[in-house]
């Protein structure tokens, strides 16, 4: 990093760790100030490391990034209640934060069954600080992004689900990011499953046009035996921003983690999922579905460590590239010496509607047991010429033709959503980018 925006984010670490959530807890001021000297010495990914070679991030460190403590008057409440009514999903519980604050205004949990806890980390570090550090301090190594989210966290969502619990609302989770000048927020989240629970989670990441700002949000997941927690993750960022989003689930014996991540907007955007099958018996399912244009960069990495026997993993991702976009894919699956009986299946499909959109693809396989059934494939193609033929010569124009094509090709991925109300919001989406024209590479 250069020493400028080091320094710089030095100053403002000590000027900020005072005030962040937990202040008063000294294990929580020990694990933020680890976080913060680790990223001292990682800083921000870059190209040099295997698993970000089609990403640069230099634009980071080029920045003197700063943080919000409260609610921006300027994207709250008017831009925020208008985003949030956009937005907003039918038979859910909703969470809403703006510029990384819990905007409790704009909230509604609606009646929790007994013993759950869904909230703020803020609030969660006042009312249940031991369970907290219970999670949190369960990996004390972070990568220089997962880093520096813990050492500026200022918020995010906490949901506890105690054992036999089943939630039958899915909680929807707002983060609304905008108006201010090289605004960075860090969301840090949180949920824990216990056995035999059930749980699903819609977080959606969205920004009010204007200024550039970086949203850097860490997810981390705990189920127990024979939870059964889904994940969806919807990246429509404005589209001049920067994203970076990890996921870091555990699971334990035959629970069920279900991942489904889709990414929209930014300028760049990349997605990091490691899912660790921690005890025999467990299951994960990763889809996921980019649709880039203009000069989108959009990456994602994924990593599915088997450590254990008798596990099984699906993965299927999907890409669909316009204009000058760029999509990158890096999938890794390890399978340990000892994890006998694994099951793992990997696809990875890309589809180049112009000349100048590309896409980097890497699917990976590392066995290192020998009763195993893994498999991996990737293709890269353009829309069929014999079935565009088909449809203009029954009288649906080209544009027409080409849209009704990739969206057959996107909604495989789509079709898996199991919540109908985010089900069609993400179609309806996928059919608005379809209208867009196709952006020129020159002026994207």
């Amino acid at each position: 990093m250069k020493n400028e925006s080091l320094d710089h984010l030095t100053h403002s670490f000590t000027a900020l760790a005072p005030a962040l959530p937990g202040a008063a807890l000294p294990w929580m001021n020990e694990w933020r100030l680890r976080a913060f000297e680790q990223f001292r010495v990682r800083g921000f990914p870059t190209r040099a490391e295997e698993a970000w070679k089609y990403t640069n991030l230099d634009i980071l460190s080029s920045k003197l990034l700063h943080f919000a403590t409260a609610v921006d008057d300027e994207v709250h409440p008017r831009a925020a209640e208008q985003l949030v009514k956009a937005q907003a999903l039918e038979g859910v519980s909703r969470l809403v934060f703006v510029n990384g604050v819990w905007a409790r205004q704009l909230s509604d949990l609606g009646a929790l069954p007994p013993g759950v806890f869904i909230g703020s980390l803020a609030s969660a570090l006042e009312q249940i600080p031991e369970r907290i550090r219970e999670q949190l301090e369960r990996e004390d190594e972070f990568d220089g992004l997962t880093a520096f989210n813990a050492a500026f966290a200022r918020d995010g969502y906490v949901m506890l689900v105690p054992p036999g619990t089943v939630l039958n609302r899915p909680l929807h989770v707002l983060f609304i990011v905008g108006g201010q000048r090289d605004l960075t927020v860090e969301p840090l989240n949180l949920i824990v499953a216990g056995a035999h629970a059930r749980c699903a989670v819609v977080e959606q990441y969205v920004g009010t046009q204007g200024d550039w700002y970086y949203t850097n949000a860490v997810t981390r997941i705990h189920a127990d035996d024979n939870a059964d927690v889904q994940h969806y993750r919807v990246q429509d960022e404005a589209r001049g921003s920067v994203h970076t989003g990890t996921v870091i689930a555990e699971q334990h014996n035959a629970s069920r983690f279900s991942s489904y991540a889709f990414s929209f907007g930014a300028a760049l955007a990349r997605s990091t999922i490691a899912v660790k099958l921690a005890a025999p018996g467990s299951r994960t399912t990763l889809d996921g579905l980019y649709v880039g244009n203009g000069k989108q960069h959009l990456d994602h990495y994924t990593m599915i460590d088997h450590a254990h026997p008798l596990c099984a993993s699906r993965e299927t991702y999907r890409g669909v590239l316009d204009g000058a976009a760029h999509g990158v894919f890096n999938g890794r699956i390890v399978v340990r010496q000892d994890a006998q009986k694994t099951d793992a299946d990997q696809s990875n499909h890309n589809l180049l509607l112009s000349r100048n959109a590309e896409v980097d693809t890497k699917p990976q396989l590392e066995i290192f047991a020998d009763d195993v059934r893994c498999t991996h494939g990737t293709t890269v193609g353009q829309l069929d010429e014999t079935q565009l033929f088909y449809l203009r010569a029954r009288g649906i124009d080209e544009r027409a033709a080409r849209a009704v094509l990739t969206i057959a090709f996107a909604r495989d991925v789509i079709d898996r959503v199991a919540i109908d109300a985010l089900k069609a919001r993400l179609e309806a989406r996928l059919l608005s980018r379809m209208n867009e024209a196709p952006a020129d590479a020159n002026d994207a």
